[in-house]
């Protein structure tokens, strides 16, 4: 008889099928679910399967789920961010220039002083200034991103180098900050970034390999197991982790699943195709693989760069000429998902505004229509601002709604930086999961690390509850929207088997026989406990194909 390597039992058992969790066992032999007990007799058969050798985990009451999937991080970024000057823990400007002035003092040999992580709702109008950082370091140029990824905090030395003054124009795709007077102020918005960034030395594929590292890490202590990259390619001042990606596949020591999404470079067009073509194909190993394509097609609501079919308001609530940035032509957009498409690429569109998801959407119906249906299985991230009109069209399409539910809250950027300038009835059209979820639109969940935590369960309160996770409240909110929250068991879902089938992932996201093991044990069963509390449930062991790639530290 041949034993099992691994058995969980005596607690509960989540296997993302459909229904809430109930007491079960777990077996798992070569890296596969060999046996799901979930009653007595199966039970019987799973403890059949302990043999001396056998590694039997008394979950003692706890939770077993599959392990979690990120569909939408930035991995490599995190972990860059966390070697470098990581402003993600603070939440003031003061506290910002204290850490950075620490920072450079401590690593004088730096020629820029890179990091990121700051809040726009830390400074007026989201905006700091080069006068800021200067107070922080003021002897060497300083590039630091905000925690979306979408602006940058610029000192003077930096504005200086790249030339940027009172006479410099606005890319197509971006926006300096500026005084009355029109001089720049040391925030660059979007594309805008580029003036700065291309001006930054590269990062070293030693630094690549150590961030991928130290992410890896921190989302296996999560328990994340599988994710998709959203960004493999040349964006803002990272680079292109592909090359990190495949050697740490070759190697082994990438324990995660990752599917990359190949950045579409908004300043070229079709001709990029080829090449994307040839990069899918080349970068394939392990458990590697860069299948999709990142479509930007928007910026973020905060910074007015959010396409919207309506303009957005002015502080007095009138309204102004700026709807903000398609940054794919909405007809080209049509023709190049549809090329994709047929090339058999899954495309991830990013969209906060209400136009970008129209515009979106109609390309994949356009893709539809000349390709007929497939199984790419294309997705939507961010879905800040939903037309009414359009929620019934994603189960339509077959398109997946790729959730960042940390969002959908009540806070200071939310409160300050964009109600006031939705106005109503947009406000009231975000983060529609709700709606989506009665529509019969497949879900799946993501963070977009390290815009925000990685942390799933902070992620499902949030989706559950529309407030804020115990520990990441900055401030006391009623609940967003309330009416458009899941139950714990559609979110959980979306987290696991949702991200797996928008992955491609298919052996993995439930516990079913014949699964691979990519297995989490949490410390409690959130299904059994009040909803104020499931943010505060922790993930103590992960295991990828029945390997332990994570284990908490004991506790005292």
């Amino acid at each position: 008889m041949t034993f099992a390597d691994l058995v969980f039992t005596g607690g509960a058992v989540f296997t993302a099928t459909g229904s809430e969790p109930t007491h079960g066992s777990v077996a798992v032999t070569d890296g596969r679910i060999v046996a799901v007990g979930s009653d007595a007799s199966s039970d019987a058969v799973v403890n059949e399967l302990v043999g001396p050798d056998t590694e039997v985990i008394d979950l003692g009451g706890k939770l077993l789920i599959p392990g979690f999937q990120d569909a939408h991080v930035h991995a490599v970024w995190g972990g860059l961010d966390l070697i470098r000057c990581d402003l993600s823990e603070d939440s003031t400007r003061d506290e910002y220039v204290a850490r950075l002035s620490n920072y450079a003092a401590a690593n004088p040999e730096l020629e820029w002083i890179l990091g990121g992580g700051w809040n726009m709702a830390a400074f007026p109008g989201g905006t700091p200034t080069a006068s800021d950082l200067d107070l922080a370091v003021a002897d060497r140029p300083a590039f630091i991103p905000n925690r979306d990824g979408h602006g940058a905090w610029v000192n003077s030395r930096a504005l200086e180098l790249a030339g940027i003054t009172a006479d410099t124009p606005d890319p197509a795709d971006g926006r300096i900050e500026r005084d009355a007077d029109g001089n720049p102020t040391g925030t660059l918005h979007e594309g805008a970034m580029s003036l700065v960034n291309t001006l930054l030395p590269e990062t070293s594929p030693e630094d690549y390999a150590r961030a991928l590292l130290i992410g890896q890490k921190y989302l296996h202590s999560l328990g994340i197991t599988a994710w998709q990259d959203a960004i493999l390619g040349g964006y803002g001042d990272a680079g292109d982790a592909t090359p990190t990606y495949m050697a740490a596949a070759q190697s082994g020591e990438l324990t995660a699943r990752v599917v990359g999404a190949l950045w579409w470079d908004r300043t070229r067009g079709p001709e990029q195709i080829p090449e994307l073509v040839m990069r899918r194909d080349k970068n394939a190993a392990g458990r590697f693989a860069a299948t999709s394509v990142k479509v930007m097609q928007d910026g973020v609501a905060e910074n007015f760069t959010a396409a919207m079919l309506e303009p957005y308001l002015d502080g007095c609530g009138h309204h102004t000429d700026n709807s903000g940035i398609s940054f794919v032509d909405a007809a080209q957009l049509i023709s190049n998902v549809t090329e994709l498409d047929a090339l058999g690429f899954q495309v991830h569109f990013h969209a906060i505004g209400d136009r970008a998801v129209r515009e979106c959407l109609d390309a994949v119906e356009a893709a539809r229509a000349i390709n007929g249906p497939n199984d790419n299985r294309h997705h939507i991230a961010h879905l800040q601002v939903v037309h009414p009109d359009d929620i019934h069209r994603f189960a339509e399409l077959g398109v997946t709604a790729n959730l960042q539910s940390y969002w959908a809250v009540l806070e200071p950027q939310m409160v300050d930086l964009t109600l006031p300038f939705l106005g109503d009835p947009r406000s009231s059209w975000q983060y529609p999961w709700g709606d989506l979820h009665r529509a019969g639109t497949h879900l799946a969940s993501g963070s977009d690390w390290s815009v925000s935590t990685p942390d799933p369960m902070a992620a499902i309160h949030a989706a559950v509850n529309r407030i804020a996770a115990p520990g990441h409240e900055e401030g006391e909110y009623d609940a967003f929207l309330p009416e458009q929250s899941l139950d714990l068991l559609t979110a959980m879902t979306a987290y696991t088997a949702g991200s797996a089938f928008t992955n491609h992932l298919d052996e993995t996201g439930t516990i079913e026989l014949g699964k691979l093991a990519d297995l989490v044990v949490l410390d409690r069963n959130p299904f059994a406990g009040a909803a104020a509390d499931i943010g505060r449930t922790r993930t103590e062991q992960t295991f990828v194909e029945g390997e332990r790639v994570y284990r908490a530290p004991a506790q005292p």
